[in-house]
């Protein structure tokens, strides 16, 4: 493994689901946290922000499509509110009480059965995802670079900020051959890594001079 590739794994790859405390599995809440994380880092909030948003959201019960959907408009409110946002916490809880609904209604609780009407195909999944409130391309993008880590069939993922990336530490910016880099099971680690370093030149710099 190249030693750009090594430091970038060790200081900044761990993927953001990791951050929000979902153990990212092929399984119903795992998914469903995942598809609520995209979305809140969607917005234009920090992504501390909104991760400490998710927590708060999980810990109050919303972490399957069910339970979102049981909390009332303003427990969501409230739990958006104690992870600091507020600037979007009105919109986007009624978003995402519409989003539980939806994965009820059409997947029974279960986005694996959205893989499945996918047929396992990349673009069909991001025609899916996009059905859903708030989830556009960036949303897309976030939630199919994290779950190229139980969705094989979705690798390699890698979006224009991961690329973007690894235009800053010199790594190839042709998605098979960055790939090629890791391991397949440190994709999602390396696709997060590459955002961070896209978003932040001190960590870029720091990582691409071995300091």
């Amino acid at each position: 493994m190249d030693a750009v590739v090594k430091k970038l794994l060790r200081e900044a790859g761990h993927t953001y689901a990791e951050d929000a405390g979902i153990p990212l599995k092929d399984q119903p809440s795992a998914l469903f946290k995942l598809l609520v994380l995209a979305n809140l880092l969607s917005a234009r909030i920090s992504s501390e922000i909104a991760v400490a948003a998710a927590r708060e959201l999980f810990e109050a019960g919303g972490g399957t499509a069910r339970g979102l959907d049981r909390m009332s408009w303003q427990d969501r409110v409230d739990a958006l509110g104690r992870g600091h946002y507020v600037r979007y916490d009105e919109s986007t809880s009624t978003r995402l009480g519409d989003t539980a609904e939806l994965v009820q209604d059409k997947y029974h609780g279960d986005l694996r059965r959205l893989a499945r009407d996918s047929e396992r195909v990349p673009d069909r999944a991001a025609e899916l995802l996009r059905e859903f409130p708030g989830i556009g391309p960036t949303g897309v993008d976030i939630f199919c670079r994290e779950a190229q880590a139980v969705w094989p069939w979705l690798r390699p993922y890698f979006d224009d900020q991961a690329l973007k990336g690894a235009e800053r530490l010199g790594l190839p910016t042709d998605p098979k051959r960055l790939a090629e880099q890791v391991p397949d099971k440190d994709l999602a680690r390396l696709a997060a890594a590459l955002v961070r370093v896209a978003r932040d030149k001190k960590l870029a710099d720091a990582v691409k001079n071995g300091k």
